[in-house]
């Protein structure tokens, strides 16, 4: 949990438009600070029973058993991995090498991913850039967890934000971050806020401690931070989350069946017995040890004397766990239908009827489509990120930028994930109809090469060619 612990009134450097602008973003993070931290919970299938419990057949005294569920990150990162970020390629198809550079600076293609599951998971990440001396342009994503942004719905981007850049732990409470470097992102500033004393942090921190602005210009007419949003309305701009409040329901639902389902297996596993007519003597024996009763493999009792009756023997109708797991494939086939994951991706699968490979690959669809959506809007964001991060560089505006720079697309794999097999045997039919398709990277991607056998592939053929030439020479 991070605590921001800023007066912005008392920040040495703000104007009081820009302490106005920072009590807005301050407030909207702790807005959602509560529901980001609910959808992180879910995400990591941190759900107690107490969480979930109706109160009619979980007891009181089970809440704190615990029971696990991955449908919450399930949902995000099956989704995300189909999201598979491949650097930026220009009108003509090649690679722009200065903008290929700042993607193998930044780690670009890694922390795509993350930023992905973050987009997922809280319905968008923010990706913000800033001047580097080394490597021209720094790139960072940030979940809503740790940033905050104002949207600006009359030019279509983000009005003014911020993003936590440091942080450390307390002494006393590991789980409280206290940050010490903001970066406070407007149109025309990049201000830096940095805590005094951040480095003598003791188990109680000076929550007056003094905030300083260091201010940076930005020459881009915007504020440098952009946003990768999933599933925006009119009403909802930067996003809805994938663990919204039906699937966490459902996820509820999982989490109480299988409470339920675990304990009517305890009672199954040790059936409840009985037995009429005993003496009390005989009454206090077997009561005294209950479990050696039930596992021993006689049971001997006498008449009993004052009333000449003999014992009688039974066991009560065991439960079932059968309600309980067609409870399971019911909240799975509803989880299955809100996520677009497959059935099979839930864990909980009908082995009377198992569904057929084409069945799966049918359900795979809209997943599929998913992803396709996902990187439509990524691939518009990521270019305009790509843009920014090349005009930081070279400290200019992005209406400065050549055609051929702004015309980069951003580049993702097929998201459909199809096999080796499938791939190639498309290649060779489109090598056989298009002339010298055989001979592009493209052909060998497709056969099941990477980047890394692809450049091996051309070197070893370019030093087969040069001895060839040497060979017609006599050299």
């Amino acid at each position: 949990m991070t605590i921001l612990s800023i007066n912005p009134g008392s920040v040495t450097g703000l104007t009081e438009q820009e302490a106005a602008i920072l009590q807005d973003l301050l407030s909207l993070y702790a807005y959602h600070m509560t529901r980001n931290e609910e959808k992180q919970k879910y995400y990591e299938g941190k759900i107690s029973l107490a969480d979930v419990n109706l109160g009619i057949a979980l007891p009181k005294g089970l809440s704190g058993l615990e029971i696990g569920c991955a449908w919450g990150a399930k949902c995000v990162d099956v989704l995300a991995a189909r999201s598979m970020f491949d650097g930026f390629v220009a009108q003509d198809g090649t690679d722009v090498p200065e903008i290929q550079q700042l993607v193998r600076d930044n780690n670009l293609l890694a922390e795509y991913m993350k930023a992905a599951k973050d987009e997922l998971k809280f319905g968008c990440s923010f990706g913000t850039l800033s001047r580097d001396e080394k490597i021209g342009c720094k790139i960072r994503f940030h979940s809503p967890q740790t940033a905050a942004a104002r949207w600006d719905g009359n030019r279509g981007q983000i009005a003014y934000g911020m993003a936590i850049i440091n942080v450390a732990p307390l002494d006393s409470a590991p789980e409280v971050l206290m940050p010490s470097t903001i970066y406070l992102y407007l149109s025309d500033w990049v201000i830096v806020l940095h805590r005094a004393g951040d480095s003598n942090w003791s188990d109680a921190p000076d929550w007056s401690a003094e905030w300083t602005a260091e201010r940076h210009p930005n020459k881009m007419g915007r504020p440098l931070m952009e946003p990768l949003v999933w599933s925006a309305t009119s009403a909802k701009p930067l996003g809805r989350s994938r663990i919204k409040e039906p699937i966490r329901r459902l996820i509820d639902g999982y989490v109480r069946t299988l409470a339920n389902a675990s304990i009517g297996l305890e009672f199954s596993t040790a059936p409840q017995k009985y037995i009429l007519g005993v003496t009390d003597e005989q009454f206090d024996q077997l009561s005294a040890d209950k479990f050696h009763q039930y596992v021993g493999a006689m049971l001997a009792a006498t008449t009993n004397p004052e009333t000449g009756e003999k014992p009688t023997f039974g066991q009560l109708t065991q439960g079932s766990i059968t309600p309980h797991v067609e409870m399971l494939r019911i909240l799975a086939t509803q989880f299955s239908a809100a996520t677009g994951l497959p059935v099979t991706d839930t864990g909980v699968v009908n082995t009377a009827n198992p569904t057929s490979s084409d069945a799966i690959l049918a359900q795979t669809q809209t997943l599929v489509s998913m992803a396709e959506e996902l990187n439509a809007g990524n691939g518009n964001a990521l270019r305009t990120i790509a843009l920014m991060a090349l005009a930081v560089s070279r400290e200019s505006t992005l209406e400065e930028l050549s055609e051929e720079d702004q015309d980069i697309v951003a580049h993702f794999k097929n998201p459909a994930m199809p096999s080796v097999a499938v791939t190639a045997d498309a290649a060779i039919k489109i090598a056989s109809s298009r002339q010298g398709f055989a001979s592009t990277d493209t052909f060998l991607e497709m056969i099941g090469f990477d980047q890394a056998d692809i450049r091996r592939i051309r070197a070893q053929e370019q030093l087969a060619r040069g001895r060839a030439v040497l060979e017609e020479m006599g050299i």
